[in-house]
């Protein structure tokens, strides 16, 4: 008799949290999966795109909290580069990440990260005056999780 093979939806991937405060914030790992992420089992899943697919849900969980006079962008850490407005995430498997967007000034920035070295501190910066709106990269990229077209490897 052949073994069946389990999918997320039988055998989640583990999370824990705890908290010094009732009044907290929000955090992903209380959060189910989106479907999509879940259909998928973790064994057929580079560690590339599951960071990439875990990211996205922290990047769009920290802009909830929000107010309308921020947008998320990323410190980078253990240096003094500044930080990088985030404008696209992306991956590349079987261990590659990549950051897009710009810095503090303006500048067109690019992190490329090892999957093995990443590091990333979420922070809320002020929106550019022009910007009537503030730019949620994280409920666009969540969209790409919840479709049904990504691409598959």
């Amino acid at each position: 008799m052949a073994k069946k093979k389990q999918t997320n939806r039988h055998n989640p991937p583990r999370a824990h949290t705890a908290s010094c405060s009732e009044d907290g914030p929000v955090v992903v790992e209380d959060k189910p999966l989106p479907k999509k992420v879940a259909e998928k089992p973790l064994e057929q899943k580079s560690p590339a795109e599951w960071a990439y697919e875990r990211l996205i849900l922290y990047i769009k969980n920290f802009e909830e909290q929000l107010d309308n006079e921020h947008e998320v962008a990323m410190g980078f850490t253990g240096g003094d580069a500044g930080v990088l407005r985030i404008e696209g995430i992306g991956y590349f498997d079987p261990d590659v990440l990549t950051f897009y967007g710009s810095d503090g000034e303006g500048m067109k920035t690019q992190l490329i990260q090892h999957v093995s070295q990443l590091s990333v501190m979420l922070r809320a910066l002020p929106k550019p005056v022009e910007a009537e709106a503030p730019n949620r990269i994280g409920f666009r990229l969540a969209a790409e999780l919840e479709a049904d077209d990504t691409p598959e490897a």
